[in-house]
């Protein structure tokens, strides 16, 4: 079931995380809220792999203070409660890891029995939900080699969101993927994200991705992991001119055409009084009215 509260998704609070006594992070703080999107970025080794598994409790929590859900103290969760945990997050990976054995819809099925679905309409009707959302409702008949290495992902993020989870985990899910496909799966991620109050919290090599679809950044580094900016490429609607200043900018160009026009009628005036003058000046001999007749 979806997480609804107020409380973060995930509170890491000066976290050491080691694997035979090696360190591999530590000092780790960061929270994760309800429907956020998050990415983990850092060189090969860096941790990044590390610290999704600590928040699945496959990797021990060494010292401080790290919640899931609230409920979930993984300093010290027991057995049954991190079987409970698993129910409520969702992982998407890089491998896919299907079933090459059955067809999607018996991937999904199977998923669904082992977590405690009995009815099968209602098992039914999820497989036709999460197909649907991902775009695969025609394809649940098919087997994993049937599909293209995008719709395969799709069928592991399908499996991932079965059981309406509050939190996603995804470790590199675009990295065996062409551009194009990629920038299919990564609407699909943001979408769910927005749609279904669903945090995510995204492993990437892509920096790319971090521009084109924001979300919250950290980096593991040096066995650390900070929070860094990246600037977006979404752009922003250009600010709306108010109605005052349309007013104020209209007027000035009535102005502007009005002391112009001003300006060039005082320009002829003053031209044809020239002319009169210099008229006046000159003599009226014959050979000057011919001039004039002839103009004329």
């Amino acid at each position: 079931m979806l997480f609804c509260t107020n409380m973060p998704i995930i509170k890491y609070k000066n976290v050491d995380i080691n694997i035979d006594s090696k360190v591999i992070l530590e000092n780790v703080s960061f929270t994760l809220e309800n429907g956020e999107f998050a990415y983990i970025i850092g060189s090969v080794g860096s941790g990044k792999s590390t610290l999704l598994k600590s928040i699945y409790g496959e990797v021990e929590i060494t010292d401080g203070k790290a919640y899931v859900m609230d409920e979930y103290d993984l300093s010290r969760i027991s057995n049954r409660k991190l079987q409970k945990l698993r129910r409520n997050i969702g992982i998407v990976f890089q491998d896919f890891q299907l079933l090459t054995d059955r067809s999607i819809h018996d991937n999904l099925d199977f998923v669904l029995r082992c977590t405690g679905w009995k009815a099968r309409r209602q098992r039914e009707e999820r497989i036709q939900g999460v197909l649907d959302l991902v775009g695969l409702l025609q394809k649940g008949y098919k087997h994993p080699h049937e599909l293209s290495g995008g719709e395969q992902q799709r069928v592991v993020i399908a499996r991932a969101i079965l059981n309406r989870p509050a939190l996603l985990l995804a470790d590199e899910p675009t990295g065996n993927l062409d551009s194009e496909t990629g920038n299919y799966i990564m609407t699909l991620l943001h979408n769910i994200c927005k749609e279904e109050k669903m945090a995510v919290l995204m492993i990437t090599h892509n920096e790319q991705w971090l521009k084109d679809y924001p979300g919250t950044v950290y980096r593991c580094k040096d066995s650390e992991m900070n929070k860094v900016i990246f600037e977006s490429n979404v752009q922003a609607p250009a600010p709306q001119a108010t109605v005052q200043e349309i007013v104020q900018g209209i007027v000035q160009g009535l102005v502007h055409e009005t002391v112009q026009a001003t300006v060039q009628n005082i320009a002829q005036q003053a031209a044809q009084e020239d002319v009169k003058e210099n008229e006046a000046d000159v003599p009226v001999t014959e050979h000057n009215i011919e001039e004039r007749e002839n103009i004329n």
